[in-house]
């Protein structure tokens, strides 16, 4: 292959580059590195503040040995003191022969912050028990953790109930003396997506 024809493959690999950081964008850079000059090739969404024409330190990359063709992810501080997890592919020419790396930077930092706090929301420790008094006659709560144990026995979801999983689960939750509380059956319907008539001609059926 020529040098004009590899220049022609690393064209594509500056565009593979390009879409990489464009997917990720903010979060991500791409790094080319040419392996016949030992040079940044190309960057696409620089985070690293390296610049095009930097020395890469890849000859190792040449060596018959090295069989890797992916390494990593391997985590790195970038120079702002962010976290960087990073993944190297080497890229080959049209006859197989090692041409390019393809370095990706992928910022983690704004992820684990937003795990932390994320963790730190929903951590059990800041919970407690349901006050008794409060929660007595909390008929809403009691509606909800039956109506969701049936769908699981059926493994079923809201929206896909039919009108006869409609229709014997009102029938259901009247077995259990779900409509005892206070405007129940209109919760019901509002829950189940039907008509509140049609919650009261279901009970009706079980009366008549």
């Amino acid at each position: 292959m020529t040098t004009a024809e590899q220049d022609t493959v690393m064209q594509n690999f500056r565009a593979m580059a390009d879409a990489i950081a464009t997917l990720f964008f903010p979060h991500a850079e791409a790094v080319l590195h040419d392996l016949r000059s030992q040079k940044v090739d190309y960057i696409a969404n620089n985070l690293s503040k390296r610049s095009i024409g930097d020395d890469s330190a890849l000859e190792d990359m040449l060596d018959a040995d090295v069989s890797e063709v992916n390494i990593g992810p391997y985590e790195k501080l970038n120079w702002d003191g962010q976290k960087i997890r990073s993944l190297s592919t080497v890229l080959h020419d049209h006859q197989g022969r090692r041409l390019a790396v393809l370095c990706i930077n992928l910022n983690i930092s704004l992820f684990e912050n937003a795990k932390a706090a994320l963790d730190l929301f929903l951590s059990p420790s800041k919970l407690i028990p349901q006050p008794d008094s409060l929660f007595r006659d909390d008929w809403q709560e009691r509606i909800n953790t039956f109506l969701h144990a049936w769908m699981r026995e059926r493994q079923l979801s809201l929206n896909l109930l039919t009108r006869d999983h409609k229709r014997e689960l009102v029938l259901a939750l009247h077995a259990e003396g779900a409509f005892k509380g206070k405007s129940a059956s209109n919760y019901v319907a509002n829950v189940l997506g039907m008509g509140r008539a049609t919650v009261y001609k279901h009970l009706k059926e079980l009366k008549g």
